[in-house]
């Protein structure tokens, strides 16, 4: 019996440079969902940081979009929006709007009264309570949601590849359509690595955004 060679490094060598625009297509689709559901998320938690009535509703609609499985999302967008990047990212865009309008609201509840007390004693205004309090101080909570939708929509950008959009999940549907693993591993592989380093980017890009953070935690 013939052994089956996983990895074909001759054929990976002579595809870097569609590898490297693959990367890049599903960076993209991952930055442009993560920007739009976070601004998405931001004004939805507003609204109910300011109407709380509205909180339990808005929860339960992006739960609802949330638990939609994907391929069903995406069948029933293409007949509107067509295979396209904007098909893609309403998906993408939808499955972020639960986790980051969640960590959003936690975040910004969980601001000691205290401080909040003392900052509307010396004169701050609720637009400036906002901005110069509770957003800083929240900012830890806030980042573990935007650091679980980014790690979350990089796994999902690979399913947008059965609508022709899919970046490193272009690799894979191929590799499953020609039994060929090297593609299947490739886009599999490659696809932990970019979820793995955006969730040490944004590790590192918080630190400096929350120093009060780590020396809470080391005392």
């Amino acid at each position: 019996m013939i052994a089956r060679t996983l990895i074909d490094w001759g054929w990976i060598l002579d595809h870097l440079d569609e590898i490297r625009d693959r990367v890049g297509e599903h960076l993209l689709l991952t930055g442009i969902a993560l920007g739009v559901g976070l601004a998405i998320a931001t004004g939805l938690a507003l609204i109910g940081l300011r109407f709380p009535g509205t909180i339990a509703p808005i929860t339960w609609a992006t739960s609802a979009l949330y638990t939609i499985p994907s391929l069903a999302l995406f069948a029933f967008l293409v007949p509107i929006t067509g295979l396209t990047v904007l098909t893609a990212e309403i998906g993408l865009v939808s499955y972020t709007l639960l986790i980051l309008f969640r960590n959003i609201v936690a975040g910004i509840q969980g601001v000691d009264p205290a401080v909040l007390e003392a900052a509307r004693g010396m004169g701050y205004g609720r637009r400036r309570l906002l901005l110069e309090i509770e957003i800083p101080l929240a900012l830890p909570v806030i980042l573990a949601g935007v650091r679980i939708a980014a790690v979350t929509t990089v796994g999902l950008v690979t399913i947008t590849a059965l609508i022709g959009q899919g970046g490193l999940g272009y690799f894979i549907l191929d590799g499953l359509r020609r039994d060929f693993d090297t593609e299947i591993v490739l886009g599999t592989f490659v696809s932990v690595i970019l979820a793995v380093t955006l969730d040490f980017t944004l590790v590192l890009a918080g630190r400096p955004l929350t120093p009060w953070a780590r020396r809470k935690a080391a005392a």
